[in-house]
């Protein structure tokens, strides 16, 4: 018995030590262990069975047992299909016929996933043992059996091997262990108590509200206000953006800040976040605001420690990952309204911030300098861009939320020269850029200036109801009653409800009479 004993402790040893597989399973009588090797789609899942083998009708329904045992971790693990390798270690081979119950695969009857493929090591069959294990593995396996072993050597072998399997089982366990996620949390509260606050100050999803309290806006940022870099990832639009926002922080980010450490994840996460603003302020003109940007730099901190480690990230959380981050991306790209430019810039952050940092306890100086390097010529080059004068030419839109903005907050002339500069450089101005134009022209007293922009509103919009109201009134500052009662009935007819219209087209008509 010593033998086969020796014999399975020496395949166990095989597979964890040099082939890195873990345990799955070991049965209290230590005559049956599973094993298991998930990184490697390829790698067989492993039993090993030391029993004595008397009949092949039993040795046939403990492959049943396995194949049954196989299909429910083949849909544990979601596999199309599995391969078992399932050796057996006895003494002796059945004593009837066998063989044909090893020469193919069994099958398990249900859809014929889960194969198993038995290998029997017994007096007379190592050698083809060791040939169909070697050709299961594609590697060469083969060690000496001696015809018995003592009870010191087969223990130092057994302890061995479970020492190694504990060791790797601990090593890997303390790779997440590096941090609490002290500051995953920390974020979540701040961006919660922010939006309250926005609700409380004029509504998360007005755009007042969030230019005013932090959000990326371009023309602002154009203007000096660098701390709009910053500020966007802790502001959220609408309850369900700070949900969706809140609950992907909580799961990305307490697995990162415990891969990472916590000074390592506040580094990520921030450094994630303003790249991801600079690519959004880059790429689009869009107000925007939220932590997607610094939640998506947690895809890539975890994606480049799958590329350090891969063996440990696909066995841990590989394959989930990669289709989380694949059903966003196409989410990102294919649903409106979503800053994509924000979130790619954000992955490709985090991925450098990791490879800055690198994981604790580690260190590989010259490729962290390399990403280092990197990440500050890509920002560098990124800001140079976005500041270059090709890039500062200002989208409409961008431009009249900007002039609102001032107007809001009294500043007529910083609304002023925002709208014409955008009038000279778009080519085709709209008449709602003539119409807020000619609205700070009538704050600083430039009436004629105001009169010409109104009619060039009206002229690119007949309907413009606010510009016949806005022109009629310019019309009555110059005493021109003709004129001005022929623009207040105007806007009359285009919109009767409108009180002062009527009062305006009464108020003429008194100066007429």
């Amino acid at each position: 018995m010593n033998k086969e004993e020796f014999i399975f402790w020496r395949l166990a040893n095989f597979f964890i030590t040099e082939q890195g597989y873990r345990i799955i399973q070991l049965f209290e009588n230590q005559n049956e262990l599973w094993l298991e090797k998930l990184e490697n789609k390829n790698a067989p899942i492993v039993r090993l069975f030391n029993h004595d083998l008397n009949w092949s009708n039993a040795m046939q329904r403990d492959i049943e047992f396995t194949a049954s045992n196989g299909e429910s971790i083949r849909k544990q693990l979601h596999r199309a299909d599995l391969n078992i390798a399932n050796i057996y270690v006895s003494p002796y081979p059945p004593v009837d016929d066998y063989d044909y119950r090893l020469e193919k695969p069994f099958f398990y009857p249900e859809g014929n996933k889960t194969a198993i493929i038995s290998i029997l090591f017994s007096n007379g069959k190592y050698e083809t043992g060791f040939e169909t294990l070697s050709r299961l593995l594609e590697k060469q396996v083969f060690f000496e059996i001696n015809e018995s072993y003592s009870e010191e050597t087969i223990q130092a072998l057994k302890k061995s091997t479970l020492e190694t399997a504990v060791h790797q089982a601990e090593t890997e366990k303390a790779v997440f262990e590096n941090g609490r996620p002290l500051f995953t949390y920390l974020f979540m509260i701040v961006q919660i108590i922010v939006f309250f606050w926005l609700e409380m100050h004029g509504g998360s999803t007005n755009n007042n509200t969030l230019i005013k309290y932090g959000a990326k806006f371009d023309p602002l940022i154009y203007e000096g206000q660098w701390w709009r870099f910053i500020t966007p990832i802790f502001l959220h639009i609408g309850f369900l953006h700070l949900a969706m926002n809140t609950l992907a922080l909580y799961y990305l980010g307490v697995a990162v800040e415990r891969l990472y450490g916590n000074l390592r994840f506040l580094f990520i996460y921030l450094f994630a976040g303003i790249v991801g603003v600079i690519a959004s302020f880059i790429f689009s003109p869009n107000l925007s605001a939220g932590a997607s940007g610094a939640i998506y730099g947690c895809f890539g901190a975890l994606l480049y420690f799958g590329m350090i480690q891969p063996k440990l990230f696909f066995r841990t959380m590989g394959l989930n990952l990669i289709v989380v981050l694949g059903i966003n991306l196409v989410f990102s790209f294919s649903a409106s309204g979503i800053d994509s430019a924000g979130h790619l810039g954000g992955l490709a952050g985090g991925f450098l911030a990791a490879g800055i940092v690198y994981l604790p306890k580690q260190k590989k100086v010259f490729l962290q300098a390399i990403f280092f390097l990197l990440s500050a010529a890509l920002i560098w080059g990124s800001l140079s861009y976005g500041f270059s004068t090709s890039a500062r030419t200002r989208d409409e839109s961008s431009s009249l939320a900007l002039a609102q903005e001032y107007i809001k907050q009294n500043k007529n002339d910083q609304a002023y020269h925002v709208l014409k500069d955008t009038e000279k450089k778009l080519k085709s101005p709209s008449a709602n850029v003539y119409f807020l134009l000619s609205y700070t022209e009538i704050k600083k007293g430039m009436l004629s200036e105001a009169k010409i922009h109104l009619q060039k509103a009206i002229q690119l919009y007949p309907d413009f109801e606010e510009a016949y109201f806005n022109l009629a009134l310019i019309n009555l500052e110059e005493r021109d009653f003709k004129e001005a009662k022929s623009n207040a009935e105007k806007a009359v007819e285009l919109n009767p409800d409108r009180k002062e219209y009527s009062d305006l087209v009464r108020k003429i008509n008194q100066h007429l009479q």
